[in-house]
């Protein structure tokens, strides 16, 4: 069958979207850093941009880029100065008053129980042998279990392992986050060149209109970590919490990971508040506090200050997240809006041009 030049086309064009998925699947975990560096540029870059217009080309475009990324890595030491410290400064007492925590748990679980007839008996010494389960897994018939020794050094390698990964991404992201910020315009340059001249004007009018979306994304987001920051920060303050601006200013930093930031301020409440406030006084503070601001968070100001900026319906906005994290889990729900706002555009053009067609017009 002979193929019309259309259809070579369309093939030609089906082969190389398939072998650029190919590619991207084997080299996932080689590409994340620099995925993780490229997202980075495309947000710093204005401020780059920026810094050289108010040095009228006289600073050499290297120092820009080093200056903004010094204040970026130093900005991201800060907001992690502010967690490390507060465990460092808690989990000695944490560690000292958990049988105490323990044995109060205790007796809420055998006095809730009662309370509904059930007879239920808990001691520490079940956890402890949970533990040792745990460590020392039933082994096949004449082989002798595991000993906690030979399970922790297993521990220990798959942590040094991941340790080295973590260690090898924080080192790789920042190196090519400065090349990608000090020849941004050359890599897009040489992007632009790859596009076939037919379909160039429509592709540089999708991405501007898309960088238009994405920016508003950007910028909401921005707001939403802010005014949250502060409803976490004021909240806790009321409560009596002595460490309530540094957990709260971290939860709403956090929250551009959508449900993981959360969580983790979350814990971070109930920890300290356990310690200083006692089980009572910190469960109303985390229902109050936790759960007006997650419904406030997440039902008013994503959908309004984010979702409105870039064209989504509130409902679109939960069905992305819901969506994008059941397909592609952590990273799904991370870039679920940005990748919906660039879905967005997309669909506005082809509904045109579908209002444009014979199809649609008979």
């Amino acid at each position: 069958m002979q193929l019309t030049k259309y259809q070579k086309r369309v093939a030609s064009w089906a082969l190389i979207g398939a072998v650029a998925g190919l590619l991207v699947w084997l080299l996932a975990p080689v590409l994340m850093p620099f995925l993780v560096a490229w997202v980075l540029a495309y947000v710093l870059n204005p401020l780059v941009d920026r810094l050289d217009g108010w040095f009228k080309g006289r600073m050499p475009r290297w120092l820009s880029v080093g200056i903004i990324e010094v204040v970026v890595i130093l900005a991201l030491i800060g907001v992690f100065m502010l967690v490390v410290p507060l465990f460092i400064k808690q989990a000695p007492e944490m560690m000292r008053q958990l049988p105490a925590l323990f044995e109060k748990a205790r007796v809420l679980v055998e006095r809730t129980a009662a309370r509904y007839g059930f007879d239920v008996t808990l001691n520490l010494s079940t956890i402890s042998e949970w533990v040792n389960e745990y460590f020392q897994p039933e082994s096949s018939a004449g082989t002798p279990p595991k000993s906690m020794t030979h399970s922790l050094l297993s521990s220990l390698v798959i942590g040094g392992n991941v340790a080295l990964s973590i260690l090898g991404n924080l080192t790789l992201i920042p190196l090519a986050l400065y090349y990608l910020l000090l020849d941004w315009k050359r890599f897009n340059e040489s992007l632009y060149n790859l596009v076939p001249h037919r379909s160039r004007e429509v592709v540089v009018g999708f991405l501007r209109e898309a960088d238009d979306v994405l920016g508003q994304y950007l910028r909401g987001q921005l707001l939403v970590m802010t005014i949250m920051a502060l409803f976490y920060s004021i909240g806790l303050m009321l409560f009596g919490l002595d460490l309530a601006w540094p957990i709260g200013i971290f939860t709403g930093l956090a929250l551009f990971i959508p449900y993981i930031g959360f969580a983790v301020g979350m814990v971070m409440a109930i920890l300290v508040g356990i310690l200083q406030l006692g089980f009572s006084k910190t469960a109303i503070m985390v229902a109050v506090v936790f759960g007006i601001g997650q419904f406030l968070e997440s039902f008013f100001l994503t959908p309004r200050l984010v979702g409105e900026r870039i064209g989504l319906h509130p409902l679109m906005v939960i069905f992305a997240l819901l969506a994008f994290g059941q397909l592609f889990g952590f990273v799904g729900v991370l870039l679920a809006l940005p990748t919906s706002a660039i879905l967005l555009v997309a669909i506005r053009r082809l509904r045109q041009q579908y209002f444009d067609s014979i199809l649609y017009k008979g």
